[in-house]
């Protein structure tokens, strides 16, 4: 067998796009050296990875079994080309919002004092997208605030966060020791569907207060905290969001009969991942900060 490292690519590329002319704009390629390059995988391979569908190609089932295996493949090159570059490898970063927003400043500005020729891409996205990020290879960790299931992914215990329900001082629920039954008749501003928070929100409140009286979706914790200042209802954030708030007085914790409300944060990474030295360094710069913050 005759595999190589430009099929292998062609062949990721093409399932990421749908299509080979969109694959070949996207390496820099002819159609037809893209084609050419598939047609010299599937020959090699014995078999079909992709469905003809009109001008569309799509992964079938024997596309879907060599897909991780192929981005695991060219995730481990790309780490062999940055292998002997000490602490300069550019490391691709993903987390999810509040963990991006309120964590990860503070995560890569140590580093980068310890390290100073380190460069990071960090993109922050919802849960759900940086799980697919992870997985599919286009980052090189990712941080998590839900749950994760995926059979390709490796989950670690990181950091353990807090949450509070938060109101407005002037607000009915924020004069009085609130019953469950409030809590539940009370109008909620929670984050989108598919963000960890939210799910983390409902998994924590739902088997107390039974049921959200009506609900708000915002898509930031910011908006959220903000919205709830302004008296359009109550919400449960992690208490590093809205500690500013809290102490200029815009918000006030209400009391409630519920337990403490933890949740654990993760870090993941693809199970076939090969760390490279600078990787390895800032997982262990990363474990090392959450010592120091617990």
């Amino acid at each position: 067998m005759r595999l190589t490292l430009r099929q292998l690519d062609v062949m990721v590329a093409i399932a990421r796009a749908g299509s080979t002319t969109e694959a070949g704009r996207q390496l820099s390629l002819s159609q037809s050296a893209v084609s050419a390059a598939l047609a010299e995988l599937e020959l090699q391979l014995g078999t079909r990875v992709f469905d003809r569908v009109g001008k569309r190609v799509v992964l079938n089932d024997s596309g879907r079994l060599l897909l991780p295996r192929a981005l695991a493949l060219l995730d481990q090159i790309r780490e062999v080309e940055t292998l002997f570059v000490d602490g300069a490898a550019a490391l691709r970063v993903s987390a999810s919002t509040t963990i991006g927003n309120y964590l990860m400043p503070a995560v890569l500005g140590a580093y980068q004092r310890l390290w100073p020729q380190a460069e990071f891409q960090l993109e922050v996205s919802n849960t759900q997208d940086v799980i697919k990020a992870v997985a599919d290879y286009e980052v090189d960790i990712g941080f998590i605030e839900g749950a994760c299931h995926h059979d390709e992914l490796e989950v670690c215990p990181w950091v353990t966060d807090r949450l509070v329900v938060v109101a407005a001082p002037t607000h009915a629920l924020a004069k009085e020791h609130a019953t469950l039954a409030q809590l539940g008749a009370a109008r909620w501003i929670l984050r989108e569907p598919g963000s960890g928070t939210r799910e983390t929100v409902e998994a924590l409140l739902l088997p107390h207060v039974q049921r959200f009286g009506s609900t708000m979706h915002l898509g930031n914790s910011e908006a959220i905290k903000h919205a709830v200042a302004e008296q359009l209802g109550v919400s449960c954030l992690p208490l590093r969001v809205v500690q500013d708030l809290l102490t200029t007085g815009r918000l006030v914790c209400v009391d409630t009969p519920l337990p403490i409300l933890e949740r654990t944060l993760y870090r993941i990474h693809p199970k076939r991942k090969v760390f490279s030295p600078p990787l390895q360094r800032f997982i262990d710069h990363c474990d090392s900060w959450r010592e120091a913050a617990a």
